[in-house]
């Protein structure tokens, strides 16, 4: 792939298997990212120099999955001025709500887009960060629009296939 546009950032390698979903999306999109493990705690230093240096890298949009106290996204966002997309994860036995109350509750001056806890979120937010780019791409706005039409066969395929099973 080319220079990446995306930086996908998660808090550690547990959280991995969730958030390749959404460099899956960006790739069958043909966005180019980049992935790794960047904690809010435990590497800070980390964070910081990859939040602080992605912009000049050419990283257009920042996605930072993280669960429990799920720092990493504000961490982030206080550090660029890049949009940032937080993805809460689930990993207490609070089920993700409290990784979804702490990315949602930025303070004012500090956004962070947040979706939805989990896969789907993962997804979503590789999806929101297509249609940013795709503001000022129009090849890409229509690999998205033909990504939600494969999407829709897939739905309408599955509920017939459901339908021959139980007549």
């Amino acid at each position: 792939m080319n220079k990446p546009l995306v930086g996908i950032m998660m808090g550690s390698a547990s959280d991995a298997d969730v958030m390749t979903q959404g460099a899956e999306v960006l790739r069958e999109l043909g966005v180019p990212y980049e992935i790794g493990i960047y904690s809010a705690h435990r590497t800070p230093d980390r964070v910081e120099k990859f939040a602080s240096q992605a912009e000049e890298r050419g990283i257009r949009v920042l996605i930072a999955g993280a669960g429990a106290a799920a720092h990493l996204a504000g961490a982030v966002a206080a550090r660029t001025h890049l949009p940032v997309i937080g993805v809460p994860l689930a990993g207490t036995a609070l089920s993700g709500l409290d990784a979804l109350l702490a990315t949602v509750q930025m303070p004012a001056g500090f956004p962070v887009a947040t979706v939805a806890i989990g896969k789907a979120g993962a997804i979503n937010a590789a999806l929101l960060a297509a249609q940013i780019l795709a503001l000022q791409d129009s090849d890409l706005r229509k690999r998205l629009g033909e990504y939600r039409e494969r999407k829709a066969a897939e739905a309408i395929k599955a509920s017939e296939e459901l339908s021959r099973k139980n007549p």
